[in-house]
């Protein structure tokens, strides 16, 4: 079973007037991960889509009307990280298991796309990303271990953090899709401090690890008039590319970032100082 909805774009002018429930509608990404069905969410933000799979049962990535496409990865890419029990991706029949925290990137032009579990009652959990796509690169599986990892941060500033770059350039070549996961350390909280912005580029973040009864409060919006959203485990928010992408939770967790647009420059971003933000 697939579901799916379209989230249209907010100027910055727009989301100043909105309430705490515009902004959550806007934004919040928070039915993913269903057991048995596909969900995915069109923006139109670079046409950037997000969504889940939880196969109990074998489940399969069907086209949606938006794309206008006999199937899903006609004129597309996907990246997938698995956040559950162990599982399988099956790309035209060539599968790939994906331990926790293993990635995957199908590129443009496979057809069928199958998800399984390897336990039904210890079901995988594959978070996905896609992105326009205008050549087929290769298939590619990353493991963590097999990450780029960025030690960023220091305990002192609640924001020691390990960035692993997964779906990235120079471990595989995309279009447009990046995708990464980023861990927190013990003691802190804040994530993607100092904020950025990047005009070029929109941006998604899931978060994950976040322990039962615990929060973390995402901020987003123009550098000087953000906005806050409360956000639960295995949520996502999307990041305009205007707005300024930044958390901080009542205890640590990690996130899952992926972007798309107008380069691939990971470090293509303008910078707001902290003591300018309001």
């Amino acid at each position: 079973m697939t579901q799916f909805e379209t989230r249209y774009a907010s100027s910055p002018q727009a989301v100043k007037a909105y309430d705490t429930n515009q902004l959550r509608k806007e934004f919040l990404i928070d039915n993913l991960m269903q057991k048995d069905k596909v969900v995915l969410v069109y923006t139109h933000y670079d046409r950037y889509m997000a969504g889940s799979a939880v196969p109990v049962k074998p489940l399969k990535l069907e086209t949606i009307d938006p794309l206008k496409a006999d199937f899903f990865l006609e004129r597309r890419e996907l990246g997938i990280i698995n956040v559950g029990g162990k599982g399988k991706v099956e790309v035209d029949g060539k599968s790939y298991e994906l331990d926790l925290k293993d990635a995957l990137y199908i590129g443009q032009g496979h057809k069928d796309i199958i998800f399984s579990s390897s336990d039904p009652n210890d079901p995988a959990k594959f978070y996905m990303n896609s992105a326009p796509a205008h050549t087929a690169y290769p298939t590619k599986k990353v493991s963590l271990s097999e990450a780029n990892k960025l030690e960023l941060g220091a305990l002192e500033t609640a924001n020691h953090r390990t960035v692993n770059q997964l779906i990235i350039g120079g471990i595989v070549t995309t279009c447009q899709l990046q995708m990464g996961m980023t861990e927190l350390r013990t003691g802190s909280v804040w994530n993607t401090m100092p904020a950025h912005v990047h005009d070029r580029r929109m941006e998604i973040y899931f978060y994950l690890d976040v322990p039962k009864d615990q929060a973390v409060c995402h901020f987003m919006g123009q550098p000087q008039e953000t906005r806050h959203i409360w956000m639960q485990n295995h949520e996502a928010v999307i990041s305009p590319p205007w707005s300024i992408h930044a958390g901080s939770g009542t205890s640590n967790y990690s996130f899952i970032w992926g972007m798309a647009g107008e380069n691939l420059d990971y470090g293509d971003m303008d910078v707001a100082k902290i003591t300018e933000l309001r």
